[in-house]
């Protein structure tokens, strides 16, 4: 499977799209002036401990203050303590990672428990443990780099507490390389410290890397062919970085100066587009409706305009085949988190359903995110988790709509013609007045003076007095005002 990644680089945004066979796979999205902080550093303040909530709220230095809960705090001696009044009290100064950026109305999660990324290791230097990713799945090749790791830190004498975390980019990686991880890893963690004891709170101690370089250190691996971007000045960033961490990909990279935006040549621009539409068509005929909400996002599989060839259960079972993979791909291409509730179509088969089980794990092997499967319901629903961190793609380029106010719906010109009835008999009894204009939307006054002008004609001789309209084009549907004269 052929992968490329495709950097677009705007003073005003970076752009990544993570390409596989020519199918847009990954969107990732970060504005100059609105930055992602997962992976930050910060020192904080304590502003207020929840008892009840065994959490508390820390300034970092942004508009809204973070949430730590106590499971994420931990003493020197790295032993959790159930309350979290013996953790931490307000006005103290707290060292924090940011686990989970600001989204919505919740403020950014947070951790004590640092880590430090790098091309092959994650280090944790409060953490005293050698881990290894569980996608390394070969055991004589984990046993390896478990030595390797070992050997390193023996040869550079690191006596104190300190772990790491072998990365998935780690599978098949030389001693060599790995140790050249740990001393940039150890060097930064130095830099880290000697600012943690003189920094004042609140304020940022370190701050993760850019897109571009992120997308090279987390996103690259075997499969990946090319790297094209079309800033020459970011090239230059990238081949520095590339030449003292990542030297194996540095033949990959390649500068996009064409006239013609790089997001054009594989259609990622029509494909962001579509990955905001409610509705997902499937190559058979069948659809998707992908529905996020606060708590989860649902998504329901739809036979559509597909008939099949056979049976229906083959019908179906085919549709949701199709659909398993769809639903992979736009887990990713959406960067949907949290919990995710799937109705595949009811399929009878105990077998058909293990195959589609089987197929949308299978798709989500190559997710980077985190996912997990719980099973089926009682009710054929699918079940299951993906890790959240940033912004779903329609948190960063969408907001709710300014007349529905997220909800989808307008309420329609009928409903709005009654209310203003309501408002103008309410008026009636409170107030006296010679007359009374009502300032509506056209849609509204056309039914006013139209299908409800025979109601309008008798509410006017209900109340003794002329009602008069007038269109006012910034008005929404539901939008209405009742004014006296």
């Amino acid at each position: 499977m052929s992968e490329e990644i495709l950097i677009n680089i705007t003073p005003m945004e970076s752009r990544v799209a993570v390409v596989e066979n020519g199918v847009l796979q990954e969107v990732h999205v970060e504005r100059t002036q609105r930055r992602g902080i997962v992976g930050n550093i910060y020192k904080g303040k304590v502003v207020r401990v929840l008892p009840g909530m065994q959490a508390a709220f820390v300034d970092i230095g942004l508009d809204r203050a973070a949430f730590i809960h106590a499971s994420e705090i931990s003493t020197r001696e790295g032993s959790a303590v159930e309350s979290i009044s013996a953790l931490v009290h307000d006005g103290q100064a707290l060292v924090v990672q940011v686990t989970k950026d600001p989204i919505g109305s919740k403020g950014a999660r947070l951790t004590t428990h640092l880590s430090i990324p790098s091309r092959y290791l994650v280090y944790m230097p409060r953490t005293a443990h050698v881990g290894i990713s569980l996608k390394i799945e070969d055991e004589a090749e984990r046993e390896r780099l478990k030595k390797v790791v070992a050997d390193c830190i023996a040869a550079e004498g690191i006596q104190e507490n300190g772990g790491f975390i072998l990365r998935t980019a780690a599978d098949g990686a030389r001693a060599e390389d790995i140790l050249a991880d740990i001393r940039y890893l150890r060097r930064l963690w130095d830099q880290i410290a000697a600012q943690m004891q003189e920094a004042r709170a609140p304020t940022v101690i370190y701050e993760d890397l850019s897109l571009a370089l992120r997308t090279l250190r987390d996103l690259v691996g075997p499969r990946t062919e090319k790297i094209r971007i079309d800033s020459r000045e970011t090239v230059q960033k990238v081949t520095q970085f590339v030449a003292e961490l990542m030297p194996e990909v540095a033949d990959r990279l390649e500068h996009y100066p064409g006239e013609r935006p790089i997001f054009d040549l594989y259609g990622v621009e029509d494909e962001i587009q579509k990955a905001l539409e409610r509705k997902v068509l499937l190559k058979s005929g069948g659809y998707l409706v992908v529905d996020p909400a606060e708590a989860m996002t649902t998504i329901d599989v739809n036979t559509g305009a597909f008939v099949g060839h056979r049976t229906l259960e083959e019908t179906i079972f085919k549709t949701n085949l199709e659909a398993a993979t769809a639903i992979a791909r736009q887990l990713r291409l959406r960067n949907i988190g949290g919990i995710i509730i799937i109705d595949f179509i009811d399929m009878e088969d105990e077998e058909h359903q293990r195959q589609v089980l089987r197929t949308l794990e299978k798709q989500l092997e190559r997710d980077h995110a985190k996912t997990n499967i719980i099973g089926i319901t009682e009710l054929g629903l699918v079940q299951m988790t993906r890790k959240r961190t940033r912004e779903s793609l329609e948190q960063i380029l969408c907001e709710p709509c300014c007349h529905c106010h997220g909800r989808g719906k307008l309420k329609t010109p009928e409903t709005t013609c009654y209310e203003i009835f309501r408002e103008i008999l309410r008026e009636a009894r409170a107030y006296q007045a010679e007359g009374y204009r009502v300032l509506a939307n056209q849609k509204v006054v056309d039914r006013l003076l139209d299908e409800e002008s025979g109601n309008v004609a008798d509410l006017e001789a209900f109340i003794g007095r002329t009602i008069k309209f007038q269109v006012e084009t910034m008005y929404s549907q539901e939008q209405y005002d009742v004014v006296l004269l």
